[in-house]
């Protein structure tokens, strides 16, 4: 009986994280972290490795929605939370995505030398696993574009901005290929590139 309790939980906290993301797309900021909170708090009665993960999914909610309100320090806190307890999990895809989101901050909050780690980790964990697609490795390569402006040579970053520009087209996505042509645009007056 224990597990019919714990799938019917698990599916309870499911429904809870749909309802944050749904409320969240329609800009019903209370009610995502309402669902997002109330979910991270039944997650975590379920037993580990399951609980773990459930947890980690509806602290990233909180994150995300702290993120929106622009309370950094808070979506911080977040997200750092959600990828100590991915690690405790297999799930490295949702590992990669959340550091990147943890670099994503740091850099907006102007700590580059905390930012870089997290880029390069993300990378590193979507490029081994085989089952990356270019949609996400665009992501990661586009958080480190941004990150390298201005610190690494300008034909290091264009060549990055190609790179996601090719993974962006072969993704079919066409406002990250917009934005890479953007970026070298702006880098093209560079002799170096």
């Amino acid at each position: 009986m224990p597990e019919a309790n714990e799938a019917n939980s698990a599916e309870a906290i499911e429904a809870l994280l749909h309802t944050g993301y749904q409320a969240r797309r329609e800009q019903r900021p209370a009610a995502a972290m309402q669902a997002f909170a109330q979910a991270a708090e039944l997650a975590e009665a379920i037993p580990a490795p399951h609980g773990t993960e459930l947890t980690a999914l509806a602290v990233t909610g909180l994150g995300q929605m702290e993120r929106d309100q622009g309370r950094l320090d808070q979506a911080l806190s977040h997200y750092q939370q959600a990828a100590a307890l991915f690690r405790a999990t297999s799930n490295a895809a949702r590992l990669a995505h959340t550091v990147r989101h943890v670099g994503d901050i740091y850099r907006h909050m102007e700590q580059p030398t905390l930012a870089g780690p997290c880029y390069e980790e993300a990378l590193a964990l979507y490029r081994a696993l085989p089952e990356t697609g270019p949609g996400e490795l665009a992501n990661a390569l586009r958080s480190w574009a941004l990150h390298q402006e201005g610190r690494a040579a300008a034909a290091e970053v264009a060549a990055l901005w190609r790179q996601t520009r090719d993974l962006y087209s072969a993704a079919g996505i066409d406002a990250g290929v917009a934005e890479c042509d953007q970026h070298l645009a702006a880098l093209a007056p560079d002799p170096a590139i």
